[in-house]
């Protein structure tokens, strides 16, 4: 399939160059094309595939992994069976981890939401209490999972990443937690650790954001010290601008020094809510065990030096949002003025307030339908995202083509769970399909090959 790229690349640059990609116009007079590209099934297993939006691709980008999460009971995590990778080449699959034992409906232990480490042959995911700690911990939660790496050879070798510690007669041990860690983001280096957080033994406080490196201090037979970036206000106490909730949150650039992230803050009428974005800054000298840990009714506290600011104010922001790899930018779902999730951009030390324009947010899609997944490509200069179920390819240059849409696929298949290659190269994603065996569905991988040439012809 793949050898109709080298014909089809010709013939559209052909086309860029006599047409100026003429097409449908967006609201900010930016043409809008579509470029049909071909894409490839590559899993076909009766299970499901889940990528979950995260780092899912191999250094190298020669494997991806996935959890099986909704083959048997339903998509809670809990009922998944196992974390496994598969060879985009062959379609090869092989189980990186399984359980000894899965429970049913009341589940346990819980695995998935799987990422790749940056350059290490391991990946990171959630790990809910084994089947034998059901009786003493519970079934799996929200507050009830940590994080856990595992070989990619497939011969199951486990890291306890972080520890988790709801003793309620004591303080909780230093550089431990009290809850569950959830969507484990690497920074490039691999050394700090981004997530979500909730706690278990204090909870009128809603989900956090923390993050976790190495550290000499850690609890004994766990690699990395945790801590909360942000001490949230507790439940409906919040006062005008202040944070109730924090979630959505991934780094900015590759030196893990902003992460950015979703608050759920006061509105100014002291009764509604907003949801905004913000950014903690996370110098690379603050030293994380000067955090606090907490005890049964003193909620963790963030390492000193760590700052939060707030970057948007007017519209609802949504979803996952995405810094680009030079640290610079920021990309993020709000509703325009028609109801409709839009990507913005926004400079990452900007502000809806700034007085210099160039650091206010701005609006760089132009759909019809909602965008949702959104990915940036390594070279900072498109953004990819799903909208209407099918792929677009956003151009970020600043240049008169700010905003080109490209529209990678035109068939509306319901694509979700978009991700990009560490080369930038390759696309993948999922899409149900229709087992010809049981005809039950499932939530298979899809890859498509980027056609570099054509698409940064339409940046000149």
């Amino acid at each position: 399939m793949f050898g109709k790229i080298k014909y089809k690349r010709l013939f559209l640059i052909v086309f860029v160059v006599l047409t100026g990609f003429a097409g449908c116009k967006t609201k900010n007079q930016n043409k809008k094309i579509t470029m049909t590209l071909p894409e490839k099934q590559i899993s076909f297993s009766e299970k499901n595939h889940a990528l979950d939006n995260n780092d899912n691709f191999s250094p190298g980008d020669r494997f991806l992994c996935y959890d099986t999460r909704g083959t048997v009971f339903n998509d809670n995590i809990g009922n998944c069976k196992t974390i496994e990778k598969i060879e985009i080449s062959t379609g090869t699959e092989t189980v990186l981890y399984e359980p000894e034992s899965v429970t049913g409906e009341q589940a346990a232990p819980g695995v998935g939401a799987v990422s790749w480490h940056p350059s290490d042959n391991k990946v990171i995911f959630i790990h809910g209490p084994l089947v034998e700690e059901i009786e003493e911990r519970g079934y799996y939660g929200m507050p009830n999972r940590t994080g856990v790496e595992v070989s990619a050879d497939g011969k199951q070798t486990l890291t306890k990443v972080d520890m988790r510690d709801i003793s309620a007669d004591r303080p909780t041990i230093p550089g431990a937690h009290r809850g569950g860690t959830h969507r484990h983001e690497y920074i490039r280096n691999g050394k700090r650790i981004g997530f979500t957080y909730d706690d278990f033994l204090v909870q009128n406080i809603d989900r956090t954001i923390g993050y976790m490196e190495p550290n000499t201090a850690a609890p004994e037979e766990y690699s990395h010290y945790f801590a909360v970036l942000l001490k949230p206000v507790e439940k409906e106490k919040s006062k005008p601008g202040e944070i109730e909730k924090a979630f959505g949150d991934s780094w900015v650039g590759s030196a893990g020094t902003m992460r950015a992230f979703i608050g759920k803050v006061r509105n100014e009428n002291g009764i509604d809510y907003d949801t905004s974005l913000f950014v903690a800054d996370v110098p690379e000298n603050v030293d994380i065990t000067t955090g606090s840990s907490g005890d049964a009714t003193t909620y963790p506290k963030p390492p000193v030096g760590i700052k939060i600011r707030r970057l948007t104010y007017s519209r609802t922001v949504s979803g996952i949002v995405r810094g680009s790899e030079n640290g610079k930018r920021i990309a993020f779902l709000a509703k325009d003025d028609n109801g409709t999730d839009q990507v913005f951009l926004i400079d990452s030390t900007g502000s809806e307030h700034s007085p210099d324009p160039k650091k206010q947010p701005r609006q760089l899609s132009h759909f019809s339908s909602d965008a949702s997944f959104v990915r940036w490509h390594p070279q900072n200069n498109w953004i990819f995202a799903v909208a209407g179920g099918n792929i677009a390819a956003l151009y970020t240059g600043e240049n008169k083509n700010f905003g080109k849409t490209i529209m990678l696929t035109n068939d509306s298949d319901n694509r979700t769970e978009l991700v990009v290659s560490n080369n930038g190269n390759l696309l993948a994603y999922n899409i149900m399909v229709k087992n010809q065996n049981n005809h039950k569905w499932y939530k298979q991988i899809f890859i498509l090959n980027l056609d570099w040439d054509t698409l940064n012809a339409v940046s000149k």
